[in-house]
């Protein structure tokens, strides 16, 4: 199997040495720490290592680093067991650009973006939507939206608007006027 995900032939492998000859320049240093740590009997679990193979692809490897021992209980070595977690790690490097990404576009966006959670506090709250109302996000976050931020007159219809939504009914196009920091609308 090491073959299959490194692309390196048995032959090829042995007697090199592991650290310089396979790892990436970068994680070299902190491979070596963990390989010695092992030599000295502190195993570790579940560490990352972005391997480079034969062609020059990048692999992502779930390693654990054991010490392996003699008969008499002396440490004679390591042994690393992999799992290759590439396609699970681009996934997860993917969704979480993605998010980034989104994240920017409702934080920067040109109209004010709001939310809620099921309980009715603040838990979106855009530069837009503080520019208009003048409560920075910290002030927002985690305070009821509708008893907080609505005018008094509306507070009723915007609640059965939002107690709709968080049952999947959508609205479109609501006006509506939020209380501002200095207690203009």
């Amino acid at each position: 199997k090491t073959a299959e995900i490194t692309g390196f032939r048995k032959e090829e492998a042995l007697n090199k040495p592991l650290v310089s000859t396979f790892i990436v320049p970068q994680l070299r240093q902190s491979v070596q720490s963990v390989l010695e740590r092992a030599l000295k009997g502190d195993e570790t679990s579940n560490y990352e290592l972005e391997f480079r193979t034969k062609t020059n692809e990048t692999r992502y490897l779930l390693v654990n680093a054991t010490t392996r021992r003699d008969a008499e209980s002396r440490v004679v070595g390591v042994v690393g067991v992999a799992q290759d977690v590439t396609e699970t790690t681009k996934h997860d490097r993917a969704v979480k650009s993605m998010a980034e990404e989104l994240r920017q576009l409702v934080d920067t966006a040109n109209a004010p973006i709001f939310g809620i959670d099921i309980h009715g506090n603040v838990n979106e709250w855009n530069d837009k939507t503080a520019e208009i109302t003048g409560f920075k996000i910290e002030e927002a976050l985690n305070k009821p939206l509708v008893s907080t931020f609505i005018v008094p007159q509306l507070r009723q219809s915007v609640q059965n608007v939002l107690d709709r939504a968080l049952k999947g009914d959508e609205t479109s196009n609501y006006e509506l006027e939020f209380r501002t920091a200095t207690n203009e609308t």
